[in-house]
């Protein structure tokens, strides 16, 4: 009777026991699961778009790389403390005189073979993580190539830095790492169990304890000599100087100590295992306190009297060849030791004709913002709400009737954000709405009489010149705003689910995606696996899944080409084109690294922002430094089935190569590309903003020049934008450099001098570059003039107007601001599109559309008015003809050769000039067109006032009606004057924009 009241603790303690280990079991297994999940469906990922190689390969260095470390560091943590444990000292207890480590031995010893295992366990995955992290060291190391040039300094292969030095600074800060820790866990482990005792009479130290301190003494100070060693190469790329690289500084002082004290540690290093042996450690410790004293004065005070004494006094003349060999390096190392540089003379005056040599050019001018027209875009061309445009559109050209045309392109994708709130679930945003449709191309430089673009390729279905035969595709199943996932395909002979297309007045249509685009989800476990990777019992229940059904996930275009090339800087700028029938996502990938020796260091998102990066209109680069960079891959997306092929763009490159190995068989050679492909290959804008940006100052290749740092340029700040201090962006447009015989696709940019914070800046046009960005139209073939960079630079004496002074004279001229005033009545918004520069007529010319935008959500800007400057003159008028005819007296010669539209339908002819009573009559008329207009708009007032929503209405068409009488009225008036005495402002003309 008595044991059953004993007897049901002892069952509760029991059951409460197993309860704890049981719930570890199960969110173990629960954890593992959702990771085996995880790596299930990367491995059905890439395997299905063909990179499988890519993935175990990448993961099979990673493993081993963790593999290696966690072995050396829990094996070396291991084996000290074993090592300590088992050389303890054995004594009898002494109860008169209780010893407190004892007692700590006694509460550890019942878990001591755990901690001894777990201790190193633990370690050792944390340094297996962390060194798997570096996994791209130890590919490149076993994969170098061979640059095939030396460094100035120690004369050794560029490819000791980029994939040697690396690895090895890796590997030894590593052991570093494992010789402290295995040290200290060691020294613990003697402490404890009483090989090392503190007391009153001092430190006592046991034979083993001994042991153990000089060996890993030892062990330490050689790998400090190793790395003191290793320190010596490091100064190549040191950037704590003047610039990148060795100095005289470091060449004469730093390096010679750096040998110095590789040698004394390595001897102190010797001292330590002879006191191991014979038990003394007088000399150890005094070679100790040697390396420290010998480290502070050799390796810091030595420099510092050096740079005081010998370079500080002569700086220029002592740092002048190490100055040459950052400059040489640097160029080489970012690409810009072929750029071509030409003194360009610009004039400042417009006379008449001296546009008739770059007629082609000026035919060419864009007149179309990509920045702008998106909402032009998606008002005119979105169609349903459920569609939608990248904020920022793309440019690149395309040939129509034989003529290359510079092209605004988007594509028209999916926005699921865009259904109503009743259309909003699960089924339709994964299963029912999956895919956007078509590509939607404009003129760049002409636009329709209301200040429309007028599209090449447009409409659903398509239609235009791009994609008018039966082989298009256009749907839009991967693009930079797809969902996160999506179920298609696979409807086994049942209905179409998938939305496609409005259909006129018959509704909409259904698709079923026919294409190879993402791993099959059909079978149980997949839908399983996936349901757990997008955390969705949806997903694994639906009615909507079948056994051939496909799930499409990663689906923006730079995402995949990076998770396929995993090695790559992803350019933040992709960009569509339609290619033999498909829409093609073009995306270009960067090989960088920060270890090219006496190349100047740049921060990657630091270098490319800019105003559309600041406003989000374009993806950032990495927080990387590096000082090397390539183009070396071009990869394209398909927009339909997302498959991804990467091309050697620049097959030469060392770190590509050595990249091929790694991985081969997954980049095709540049010989496979498509004519169709390589004629819409274009310059990529990071690297040119990179570029650009070392160019301020390297364009100076004189050591004692670059040294007196007064000949410094700066990129302009963008001056149609209302943020300050934010970059004007490089702009692709279609010209012709001096020095070429040809109109040609580039990307260009300006430069001013430097700008002193805080300080008043003389913005005023120094250099001038462009890229060439035509890659030509033959299969495989890379065109000969792809990739040149031309750099103008002007000369200083001459004041040509750099972008912010023009966009100053536009904003505050009488004539401009009289007639932007008459296009904000009515409560409309003038927008000043990009700020176009072009190297034409001897000087350079400046091209900016203004753009109107009327009030209420289904506003859009139009192309109404286009502003010209060429030195200190500007032109002002609804067409680009108009504009510069007015600025070059009456006659700019842009309309020879008949080689475009500039921006109207047809050829443009020069309007007569008004005689002396005709501009009487127009200023009687401007009059009476303003009173008209200051009527109109009271008038409407007071009609909101009254509610009278009719009579608001009409006197809004009599507000429009007397602001184009006035503009007509104003026109006449300017042109009446600029005719006579070639003004330096051109006003509007009635002719409108087309």
């Amino acid at each position: 009777m008595t044991s059953r009241p004993e007897g049901r603790p002892t069952a509760l303690r029991r059951r409460r026991g197993a309860l704890i280990p049981t719930l570890v079991i199960v969110a173990v297994l629960a954890v593992a699961f959702v990771l085996f999940s995880q790596l299930y469906t990367d491995i059905l990922w890439y395997q299905q778009l063909g990179y499988v190689e890519v993935f175990l390969r990448q993961n099979l260095v990673r493993t081993l790389v963790f593999l290696v470390a966690a072995i050396v560091m829990g094996g070396a943590i291991y084996g000290v403390m074993r090592a300590a444990y088992r050389a303890r000292p054995v004594y009898a207890p002494d109860p008169a005189n209780p010893d407190t480590m004892s007692r700590y031995q006694e509460q550890l010893e019942p878990m001591r073979r755990i901690v001894m295992a777990g201790v190193p366990i633990v370690f050792g995955l944390f340094a297996g993580a962390a060194a798997a992290s570096q996994w791209q060291k130890a590919a490149l190391f076993f994969n170098q190539e061979s640059f095939g040039v030396t460094d100035p300094q120690f004369h050794l292969d560029i490819s000791f830095y980029t994939m040697t030095l690396p690895f090895l600074g890796t590997v030894v800060g590593f052991l570093l790492g494992v010789v402290v820790i295995a040290g200290i866990a060691g020294l613990l482990t003697h402490y404890l169990y009483g090989s090392i005792r503190i007391s009153e009479s001092g430190i006592y130290i046991a034979r083993a304890a001994q042991l153990h301190l000089a060996i890993a003494g030892a062990a330490l100070l050689l790998l400090i000599a190793v790395n003191f060693w290793l320190d010596r190469y490091s100064s190549v790329f040191n950037s704590s100087g003047r610039v990148s690289g060795a100095l005289f500084t470091d060449v004469n002082a730093v390096i010679p100590t750096k040998a110095i004290l590789a040698i004394a540690a390595a001897i102190v290093a010797v001292l330590f295992i002879v006191a191991a042996v014979i038990g003394r450690w007088r000399l150890p410790l005094i070679g100790t306190a040697m390396l420290v004293i010998t480290g502070i004065l050799a390796g810091g005070v030595y420099p510092w009297v050096i740079q005081q004494v010998q370079v500080r006094p002569s700086e220029q003349s002592a740092e002048a060849p190490y100055i040459e060999r950052n400059i040489a390096s640097t160029r080489a190392a970012y690409g810009l030791d072929s750029v071509a540089v030409q003194d360009y003379k610009a004039t400042t005056d417009a006379t008449q004709g001296a546009l008739r040599q770059d007629a082609q050019t000026a035919a060419s001018i864009r007149l179309l913002d990509p920045t702008l027209v998106s909402p032009t875009f998606q008002q005119l061309e979105q169609y349903r709400a459920y569609y939608q445009f990248a904020p920022s559109l793309n440019v690149d050209r395309y040939n129509v009737n034989g003529k290359s045309q510079d092209t605004v392109i988007a594509v028209r994708e999916l926005n699921s954000q865009g259904l109503s709130p009743t259309q909003q679930s699960w089924y339709n945003n994964h299963i029912v709405y999956t895919h956007g449709y078509g590509v939607v191309a404009a003129y760049g430089n002409t636009a329709t009489v209301d200040g429309k673009p007028v599209f090449m390729e447009s409409g659903i279905p398509s239609t235009g010149v791009l994609g008018n035969d039966d082989s298009y595709q256009p749907r839009i199943y991967f693009g930079e705003y797809s969902p996160d996932y999506s179920i298609v395909g696979g409807q086994g002979g049942g209905p179409a689910r998938e939305q496609d297309k409005p259909q006129g007045g018959t509704g909409e249509t259904q698709y079923t995606f026919t294409g190879n685009g993402g791993p099959n989800v059909g079978g149980f476990f997949n839908k399983l696996m996936y349901a757990m990777k997008f955390q969705s019992t949806d997903l694994l229940f639906s009615d909507g899944v079948n056994a051939s059904s496909q799930i499409l996930y990663d689906r923006n275009p730079r995402d995949r080409v990076q998770k396929v090339a995993p090695y790559l800087t992803i350019d933040g700028n992709s960009y569509p084109a339609v290619i033999d029938g498909r829409v093609k996502w073009i995306v270009d990938g960067y090989t960088t690294t920060q270890y090219y020796p006496y190349s100047q260091q740049q921060q990657l998102q630091q270098v490319t922002a800019d105003s559309q990066t600041a406003a989000g209109r374009a993806a950032q680069l990495p927080q990387a430094t590096v000082n090397y960079i390539r183009n070396s891959v071009k990869a394209t997306v398909d927009a339909y089935d997302g498959s991804v092929t990467l091309y050697a763009w620049d097959g030469q490159d060392p770190m590509l190569k050595a990249w091929q190995k790694v991985f081969p068989s997954t980049i095709k050679p540049i010989s496979d590309m498509s004519a169709g492909l390589m004629s819409h290959v274009r310059y990529p804008e990071d690297l040119f903003k990179v570029q650009r940006e070392l160019l301020t100052r390297y364009h100076v290749t004189d050591p004692n020049s670059f040294y007196q740092n007064n000949d410094v340029w700066s990129v302009p700040n963008d001056p149609t934008v209302k943020t300050s201090g934010v970059k004007q962006p490089p702009y692709y447009m279609t010209l012709q450099m001096p020095d070429q015989k040809a109109p040609a696709f580039q990307l260009t940019s300006s430069f001013i001098p430097q700008t002193v914070e805080g300080g008043a800046s003389r913005e005023v046009m120094y250099g001038y570059l462009a890229a060439d960005s035509d890659a030509g139209n033959t299969a495989g073939v890379k065109g000969a003039e792809y990739g040149k960079l031309r750099l103008l630079k002007l000369p200083t004496d001459t004041l040509v107007p750099g972008p912010g002074q023009v966009q100053n004279k536009f904003n505050s001229d009488p004539s401009v601001s009289q007639a932007l005033n008459l296009l904000r009545q009515g409560a409309s918004e003038v927008l000043n599109g990009n700020l176009l520069t072009l190297p034409v007529g001897g000087g350079l010319l400046y091209v900016q559309p203004v753009y109107v935008k009327s009030t209420g959500t289904t506003s859009y800007p139009t192309l109404q008015r286009v502003l010209v400057a060429f030195g200190d003159k500007i032109g002002f008028a609804p067409t680009l003809d108009k504009a510069l005819d007015g600025l070059f007296g009456g006659n700019s010669g842009a309309q020879a050769g008949d080689s475009g539209n500039n921006g109207q339908a047809g050829p443009t002819t020069p309007s007569p000039t008004p005689s002396g009573g005709q501009t009487s009559s127009a200023q009687s008329d401007l009059q009476t067109a303003l009173q008209d207009a200051s009527q109109a708009i009271k008038d409407g007032q007071a009609a909101l006032a009254s509610g009278n929503f009719a009579a608001y209405g009409d006197a809004q068409q009599k507000l429009s009606a007397a602001v184009q009488r006035a503009m007509d009225a104003e026109a006449k008036i300017a042109g009446a004057a600029g005719g006579a005495a070639g003004t330096a402002s051109a006003s509007p003309t009635p002719t409108p924009s087309k």
